[in-house]
C-alpha cells in the first residue's frame, strides 16, 4: 500500500494529539462517537472508514434492517440479576460483542491495534485484528487481549503460510479466512480522495512481503489485486491444514455457502457483507442471518456484523440465532474520539445497553434469548 503526504496519523492537524476525559464522558452512543470522529479525522481518513461500495444501499441497509425488527416482551419475569455472558466458538466472553477486523487504526490514535486490543482486553471480548493492520500482529499479541486473526489469502501461498504461522506462534486462538473479496470493492469516495496511507504509516504485517503497490484512484485497490482471485471452498481444506486453529470463515450470506462452510469443516461463520463495502446490492445481514442459522442447524457458531449500533441490535441478533456480533465502525469512531479509553467507553455503553434490554425485555441471561422474543415489525 503506498503512503502519500498527509499528518501523521488521519487526524487533523488541529487535533490536540490527546483526549479529553470529560468530553469522552458526554458521548453515550454510536452517533456521538461518530460525531466526534468527524471532527478530528482528516476527510481521507474519515472517508475511508466510513465508506461503502458504489452507491452505498448495502451500506444503509445493514442499519435499516435491524430497524424492521421488534421485541416480544415478557412481563413479571425476574429481572434482578443479568447475566451477558457467553462463549463464542469456545471462547469465554463478558458480552456478545467481539471486535470486527477493520484495516488501519493508526489512522484513528496513534496507538493503532494496539488500543483496540487493550479495550477489547479490558472489557472482557476478543479483537479480531486485521491482516491490514498499521501495527505487526505480534505487538497485538503482546497486550494479552483474547484475540483470533484475520486473514486474507494472497496470491502468493507462501506469505499466506508465513501469516498463519506466525499468528500460531503470537498466541492467536482462531483463524478468520475472508471469502468475500477477490478484491477491494470499488468505493467511490476513496477513488475521489485518491485514498492512500499517510506517510510513515504501512501494513505492518506485510509490507517486508508485499512492499507498496501503485495506481490511481484508491491506493488500497491496486494493493488488493494481490489478493488471490481463485480462491475456493476446498481452499479452506488447505488452510486446515496448515494449523489447528479453529476456522471461521467471514462473509457467508447464503444458506448454501454456510453448509459448504460446515462441510469445510469451519468452526463457525460471520454472516458479513463487509460492512458493505464490497458488492453494493448485497442484502443486509439482519435479512440473511435467519437463513443461515437454519442452514448449519447448530453444529457451528453463528457470528454477524453489519449495522449494529446499539445493545437493542446485539439483543435482537442472537434472539434470532447469532452467538455473537462484531462491531467495526463503532469500534473505528471510539478510537478516533479517545483512543483506547474511547473504545473502553464505547464497549462499556454497549454492554450496559444489553444488559438494560434483556433487563426491559424479561430474559435475565443472553443464553435464554429465543427466537420468540423477536417479530418483524407490522406482524
Amino acid at each position: 500500500m503506498p503512503s502519500g503526504p498527509a499528518v501523521w496519523s488521519g487526524m487533523a492537524a488541529d487535533h490536540p494529539g490527546g483526549y479529553d476525559p470529560a468530553a469522552l464522558e458526554r458521548l453515550v452512543c454510536f452517533e456521538d462517537f461518530h460525531q466526534a470522529a468527524r471532527e478530528v479525522l482528516t476527510e481521507s481518513a474519515y472517508d475511508y472508514y466510513r465508506s461503502g461500495a458504489l452507491r452505498e444501499w448495502t451500506l444503509a441497509e445493514n442499519e435499516r434492517a435491524w430497524q424492521r425488527w421488534c421485541f416480544v416482551r415478557r412481563s413479571l419475569v425476574d429481572v434482578s440479576a443479568i447475566d451477558t455472558s457467553t462463549t463464542v466458538v469456545g471462547q469465554p466472553v463478558d458480552f456478545p460483542v467481539l471486535i470486527a477486523p477493520t484495516a488501519f487504526h493508526r489512522l484513528a490514535t496513534p496507538d493503532g491495534e494496539v488500543a483496540t486490543a487493550r479495550a477489547a482486553a479490558s472489557l472482557g471480548t476478543v479483537m479480531v485484528n486485521s491482516t491490514l493492520s498499521t501495527v505487526a500482529l505480534e505487538e497485538v499479541a503482546a497486550t494479552g487481549a483474547p484475540r483470533w486473526f484475520q486473514l486474507y489469502v494472497f496470491t502468493d501461498r507462501g506469505l499466506t503460510r508465513e501469516l498463519v504461522e506466525r499468528a500460531v506462534a503470537a498466541g492467536f486462538t482462531a483463524l478468520v479466512p475472508t471469502v468475500d473479496a477477490p478484491t477491494i470493492g470499488i468505493r467511490y469516495a476513496d477513488q475521489r480522495n485518491r485514498f492512500v496511507l499517510p506517510d510513515g504509516m504501512e501494513l505492518a504485517n506485510v509490507a517486508e512481503s508485499l512492499g507498496a503497490s501503485g495506481g490511481s484512484g484508491s491506493g488500497l485497490r491496486a494493493f488488493s489485486a494481490q489478493f488471490d482471485q481463485t480462491l475456493t471452498w476446498k481452499d479452506l481444506e488447505w488452510l486446515s491444514g496448515l494449523t489447528s486453529l479453529p476456522l471461521i470463515p467471514k462473509g457467508v450470506i447464503t444458506a448454501a455457502d454456510a453448509r459448504r462452510a460446515v462441510d469445510a469443516g469451519a468452526r463457525g461463520v460471520v454472516v458479513s457483507n463487509h460492512g458493505g463495502r464490497q458488492l453494493d446490492g448485497d442484502p443486509a445481514t439482519a435479512d440473511a442471518l435467519g437463513a443461515v442459522v437454519d442452514a448449519v442447524g447448530g453444529d457451528i457458531d453463528v457470528l454477524v456484523d453489519g449495522g449494529i449500533r446499539s445493545g437493542t441490535d446485539v439483543v435482537k441478533a442472537v434472539a434470532m440465532g447469532a452467538t455473537a456480533v462484531l462491531v467495526g465502525r463503532a469500534v473505528l469512531w471510539a478510537l478516533a474520539a479517545g483512543g483506547q479509553a474511547g473504545v473502553e467507553r464505547m464497549l462499556g455503553l454497549l454492554r450496559d445497553e444489553v444488559a438494560d434490554t434483556l433487563r426491559q425485555l424479561g430474559v435475565p441471561r443472553v443464553g435464554d434469548l429465543t427466537p420468540d422474543v423477536v417479530r418483524p415489525v407490522g406482524h
